[in-house]
């Protein structure tokens, strides 16, 4: 989720969804430790509980940045086993270190003992012809007795050479049984699964198997999806919101970033998708593409965007039984 889950697009999500568990975009360690580092974890307290996710290979220093982390008052430190692009790879960390299991327990031991805050790892069912189940199964064992809290799991193999990022996302097939069996053989475990969810309804079939399921990219382009979740998930009385009520909880947030020199776009770009699937929703894209990137767009382009769609879909509470991912 590189470029994508920055700290507008979380507090937009906590909007629409107070309790679920937000990520970061990947920070590498060297970003952190030699970089600005209030650009890189600074964040909204109303983002919580949110989880940093790291990439990196050298326990000290992933040490050093779960420290930072903590004190910075972040929920959870989630080291990326998964990412196989190229840039990543020369720095020798993402999906490539599934070849080096203990390296990554390593780097688990070392973070756990920096912090008191839960350290999780988010990785594929296998890469390159390490993609036995076994294979799978061998590097959470090894890693799991270093003492991850979490194991999130990435139903696809990754391609480490000939697919892009994008490609790997989408080609390999999804074997999500593979990771219904690892939570079968590790029941003491928390094993979460991702990978091609779309639908609440998916969401709930993968949870009479596993622990925990995450959302990727349907979470992006279709925010709306999350209205219902915290009603479903967490707490029975909290009411769903609408799409204007999330809208109108976002024009302080902007008015804040916009009079410190934020561009709108920088913000707006990440709010695009409210309305998908829904008569407006063009039009609303159209006029915050063609307008946000101004130098004076703020709050009133926000309120003139939202003309662009009828009361009737502005006020719109969703239920549990009508709301699914329009992709």
């Amino acid at each position: 989720m590189m470029d994508w889950t920055d700290r507008h697009y979380r507090f937009f999500m906590r909007q629409i969804t107070k309790h679920t568990l937000l990520y970061t975009e990947m920070v590498t360690t060297g970003a952190i430790i030699y970089g600005n580092k209030q650009r890189h974890l600074d964040f909204s307290a109303e983002e919580l509980p949110l989880v940093l996710q790291l990439g990196g290979d050298d326990p000290k220093a992933l040490a050093e940045c779960a420290q930072l982390a903590e004190q910075w008052g972040y929920s959870e430190i989630n080291l990326n086993v998964g990412c196989p692009s190229d840039r990543v790879q020369n720095g020798n960390f993402g999906a490539c270190l599934m070849a080096q299991p203990e390296l990554v327990a390593e780097c688990v031991v070392a973070m756990k003992d920096a912090v008191k805050i839960p350290v999780t790892v988010k990785h594929r069912i296998g890469i390159d012809d390490l993609d036995r189940y076994e294979d799978m199964a061998n590097f959470v064992s090894v890693v799991s007795k270093a003492g991850a809290d979490r194991f999130s799991v990435h139903a696809r193999k990754a391609w480490l050479k000939g697919l892009s990022p994008k490609e790997n996302r989408t080609i390999p097939p999804l074997r999500y049984d593979d990771v219904y069996r690892l939570k079968r053989e590790f029941p003491h475990l928390l094993i979460e699964i991702n990978g091609g969810v779309l639908t609440l309804e998916q969401a709930r079939h993968h949870l009479n198997f596993v622990d925990g399921v995450m959302v990727g990219r349907a979470a992006y382009e279709n925010p709306f999806l999350f209205a219902t979740v915290d009603q479903e998930f967490y707490n029975p009385s909290n009411p769903a919101p609408t799409r204007r009520e999330i809208l109108e909880r976002m024009l302080p947030y902007i008015e804040h970033w916009t009079s410190q020199d934020v561009y709108l776009k920088h913000i707006s770009r990440h709010m695009l998708g409210l309305f998908a699937g829904k008569p407006g929703a063009k039009a609303w894209k159209r006029y915050l593409s063609e307008n946000a990137h101004k130098p004076e767009a703020g709050v009133k382009t926000i309120l003139e965007a939202i003309k662009q769609v009828t009361d009737e879909v502005l006020d719109e509470r969703p239920s549990l039984q009508t709301l699914t991912a329009v992709v």
